[in-house]
C-alpha cells in the first residue's frame, strides 16, 4: 500500500519545510509514504526548500497555471507514480499533517473513497465567503454539510482516476460535485486548523476572488445540477407570471378588465421565460448524461494509459 502526499505550491518557501517534516513517514496499513511537490511557477525558493526538506518528487509547471490545474496535475502524477491512496494538503502549514493517518483510515478500511478534513466552518471564525460557499453548495447543489473549501482531503486511487476538475480557479467545489455525481462515498473528519498570518496566494484581490469563486460555484451547479438550477428559476417565473394573469381574470370577471391588457403581456412573458428555463434544465440534464458517458470513457483511457509497457511510472 503506497501513500503519496501531494502539495500544490506557489511561493511557499517560508512554510513548506515545516509541512514536509510534519508528514508521518510510517503509518499503520501503509508500506510506503512519499511526498510529491507540484510547484506552480514560484518566484521564491520553494523548489530548493522542497528538495532540501526531503520531498521525494518535485515537479514544476513552466508557468503559473493556477490552483485547479496544479491540483489536477498533482493528482495524475501521484496516480502515475503508483499511489494507492493520495492525500492532498496545502504548503502554508494551515493543516496538521499528523492527522493524515486518521484521514486515510476510512479509505484503508474500504469505508470511503474520499475523506474530507473538515474545519467545521459553521462553528469557527472562518471567512464569511467560505461559510456562504458551503451554504450554497449544501442548499443548491444538494451536498451534505461539508467544509467545501478545505484542501485537506484523502482520495483512493479509483476516486482520483474518476474525478473531474471543471474549473481553472479552484478545484475544491467541482471535485465534490464530481465525486457525488460519480457515486463515490465521501466521509468527513473533523480537524483543527492553524491560523495563517501571511496573505493568501489564491486570494490576491478579495472582490475578484469572491466574484471568481461565486461564478465557479454557479457554473458547477449549472453543470452538475442543471434541472434543479433552471427548473427552480422556471417554476418561480411561472408562478410570478400567474399573478398578473390572475389579476386580469379577476378584474375581467368583475367588469373592470378594460385597460389591463399589460397584465396579460407581463404574465405571458414570465410564463414563456419560465418554460424556456425548464427546457434549458431538461437539455442540461440530457447533456449531463453525455458527460457521464465521456467521463467513463476517460476513466477507461486513463487506466489503459497506465498499463502501457512503456509507461515510465509502471
Amino acid at each position: 500500500m503506497k501513500l503519496i502526499v501531494t502539495i500544490p505550491c506557489y511561493n511557499e518557501a517560508d512554510t513548506l519545510a515545516a509541512v514536509i517534516h510534519e508528514i508521518p513517514r510510517q503509518l499503520p496499513g501503509v508500506d510506503k509514504v512519499e511526498v510529491l511537490i507540484v510547484d506552480d511557477g514560484s518566484t521564491d525558493q520553494t523548489v530548493a526548500v522542497a528538495r532540501q526538506a526531503g520531498a521525494d518528487h518535485v515537479i514544476m509547471n513552466k508557468k503559473n497555471a493556477g490552483l485547479a490545474r496544479t491540483f489536477q496535475r498533482a493528482l495524475w502524477e501521484a496516480i502515475a507514480l503508483g499511489a494507492d491512496v493520495i492525500v492532498n494538503t496545502d504548503g502554508d502549514n494551515h493543516y496538521d499533517q499528523s492527522k493524515i493517518g486518521s484521514l486515510i483510515e476510512p479509505i484503508l478500511a474500504n469505508r470511503a473513497d474520499i475523506v474530507i478534513g473538515s474545519r467545521k466552518l459553521l462553528q469557527t471564525k472562518h471567512r464569511v465567503w467560505n461559510k456562504l460557499g458551503s451554504l450554497v453548495m449544501t442548499k443548491w447543489a444538494g451536498l451534505p454539510k461539508y467544509d467545501v473549501s478545505t484542501g485537506f482531503r484523502a482520495y483512493s486511487r479509483e476516486a482520483a482516476l474518476k474525478l473531474g476538475v471543471y474549473s481553472t480557479h479552484t478545484y475544491v467545489h467541482t471535485t465534490l460535485l464530481s465525486a457525488q455525481d460519480q457515486g463515490l462515498t465521501m466521509l468527513e473528519l473533523p480537524i483543527a486548523d492553524r491560523k495563517v498570518d501571511r496573505p493568501s496566494r489564491l486570494i490576491k484581490n478579495v472582490p475578484s476572488h469572491i466574484w471568481k469563486a461565486g461564478w465557479n460555484i454557479v457554473r458547477n451547479i449549472v453543470i452538475f445540477r442543471p434541472l434543479r438550477f433552471f427548473g427552480l428559476i422556471g417554476i418561480s417565473l411561472t408562478l410570478i407570471g400567474l399573478i398578473p394573469i390572475g389579476r386580469f381574470i379577476y378584474l375581467y370577471m368583475t367588469g373592470s378588465g378594460e385597460g389591463h391588457l399589460q397584465s396579460i403581456v407581463i404574465g405571458a412573458m414570465c410564463i414563456i421565460l419560465g418554460y424556456v428555463n425548464v427546457v434549458l434544465g431538461l437539455l442540461g440534464s440530457a447533456i449531463g448524461w453525455h458527460r457521464k458517458v465521456s467521463e467513463d470513457i476517460l476513466y477507461r483511457v486513463k487506466k489503459m494509459e497506465l498499463q502501457k509497457p512503456n509507461n515510465p511510472h509502471t
